[in-house]
């Protein structure tokens, strides 16, 4: 089982240029990625080809592909998935499974080129920890100090799993005893407290998210998903406290972006959130989850919190622009 899924797991380095080096692309990281069709596709994660001046795509077979044999097909942040395409004969590929049938508990199997080791992939074994979960990406660190980090998106309907998961099997596959491939491994959980690193805990994209996007990158070049222009923090009772809001949870908005469907519908400055089409916003990803099982084109109808009164304020979804 585990060779017939190796056979089609690539190493992706992705090269940048520097300017130390003479203005040469080099590499700057690796991670994995698998051919899922005869028309060599190849599914990964968007952070392991963003930024990339050239990418190589290596083969277990030792076949390597670069610069022009290497097509970005297409990119999506707010998944973190990418699209990939090689030309070759004979190229090997891996079979796609259903991650909606996996179970809490059942055995899996993580392949990738972990830490960018030499050789074949690295395969790691363990089982489903939980299914369903939602987790949030780190943000990029812009590099300026005095400028707040941005969080990265949150990933809806993810695998949890105890396979080891290192640096390198980003984008590799996460695959079920039939040899066929249930989710894209993507992260690692970080410290569960100051000082504390989490043990045996890393998070796939489900297969089933996956191929939705990827569908919808080969057809179109992009992925498409609704946008309502408002950037905001979830509130806490102490924050709410501090703000002198009589709501203590929901999303506050720290800002409405120019031109935006929440601008259009009258989305202000300081505006908490509460509920989405009579929802209550309990936790920190909620506005985000909601928000990302409409299309776009849908109305949805925010209960919000404004100088003490309340409101309802429909809002006509727009499409993200592309970033």
């Amino acid at each position: 089982m585990v060779n017939s899924v190796k056979s089609g797991v690539v190493e992706i380095t992705n090269e940048q240029t520097s300017v130390s080096q003479m203005e040469q692309p080099i590499p700057v990281g690796t991670g994995s990625g698998f051919i899922y069709d005869d028309q060599g596709h190849i599914l990964t994660n968007n952070h392991v080809v963003e930024g990339a001046q050239s990418l190589v795509v290596t083969l277990p077979d030792g076949r390597t592909f670069k610069d022009k044999d290497v097509k970005v097909v297409g990119t999506d942040p707010q998944t973190d998935l990418a699209v990939l395409q090689i030309t070759g004969s004979n190229l090997p590929t891996v079979k796609l499974g259903n991650s909606s049938e996996m179970q809490v508990g059942q055995w899996v199997v993580a392949v990738g080129y972990a830490l960018a080791l030499e050789g074949q992939p690295t395969v790691t074994s363990g089982v489903v920890s939980a299914v369903d979960r939602t987790v949030q990406e780190p943000g990029n660190d812009s590099g300026n100090p005095f400028q707040q980090q941005q969080a990265g998106p949150f990933l809806f309907d993810v695998i949890q799993t105890d396979a080891a998961i290192n640096p390198g099997n980003s984008g590799g596959p996460l695959v079920n005893l039939n040899g066929e491939v249930i989710g894209i491994n993507t992260l690692e959980a970080g410290s569960a407290e100051p000082g504390v690193q989490a043990q045996g805990i890393g998070f796939a994209i489900a297969i089933d998210t996956a191929k939705k996007i990827a569908n919808e990158i080969v057809t179109t070049g992009h992925a498409t998903h609704p946008f309502v222009g408002v950037n905001y923090l979830a509130l806490s009772p102490a924050a709410a406290a501090q703000l002198d809001i009589t709501a203590t949870q929901g999303a506050l908005i720290e800002s409405v972006v120019n031109g935006s469907p929440a601008e259009s519908a009258g989305l202000q400055k300081g505006d908490v959130v509460t509920k989405i089409d009579g929802t209550e916003l309990k936790t920190e990803s909620a506005f985000a989850e909601i928000i990302d099982s409409h299309e776009p084109g849908d109305v949805v109808s925010l209960t919000v919190e404004r100088n003490g009164q309340e409101m309802t304020i429909k809002v006509t979804l727009g499409t993200r622009p592309s970033s």
